[in-house]
């Protein structure tokens, strides 16, 4: 598994390729690729590269998905035996960021996955039937079995055989 740890909007981020992060706002357009260049630590099948603070050459490239606001937060401020009280609500802008790779020194040691190979994939796969499950119709048939004699239960039936023609 690679991994690097980034440094972006004065905070310190492990981040994975094909995963997304909340980070502090980046004034980026949705849908634009962006290159972090502030890479403290990169971990690739076991080998450990750690910056003096950061490393030459290393790369996070990632996707900004979209731009949000967080969550309320309250400050309530109040002194006490003297009727102030101050109520305030912040919201901190943030940025959705997709990790695409890492690359050090010119070369992408991950990639995200991309989904045409897991549709790929997921088209592969045969399908198969669990045992000790019946067909769709089995199924329907214990199901009206089970609601025998339910009017709502009737209809339903007569709705959903109208729909299977």
């Amino acid at each position: 598994m690679t991994y690097a740890i980034i440094e972006t909007g004065g905070k310190q981020l492990r981040v994975e390729p094909g995963r997304f992060y909340d980070i502090e706002l980046l004034h980026v357009e949705p849908d634009q690729t962006i290159a972090l260049e502030t890479v403290l630590l990169v971990q690739h099948n076991g080998d450990v590269t750690i910056g003096q603070p950061f490393i030459d050459g290393a790369t996070v490239e990632g996707t900004v998905m979209r731009h949000l606001r967080g969550r309320k937060v309250l400050v309530y401020k109040m002194k006490p035996k003297k009727k102030t009280r101050k109520k305030r609500g912040h919201r901190q802008e943030i940025t959705r960021l997709m990790i695409n790779s890492i690359s050090l020194n010119g070369s992408a040691l991950a990639l995200e996955e991309t989904a045409t190979s897991v549709e790929q994939a997921a088209t592969e796969t045969p399908v198969t039937e669990v045992p000790g499950v019946g067909s769709d119709t089995e199924v329907a048939a214990e199901v009206a079995a089970e609601f025998a004699g339910d009017p709502v239960a009737e209809v339903a039936t007569e709705v959903a055989e109208s729909a299977a023609q």
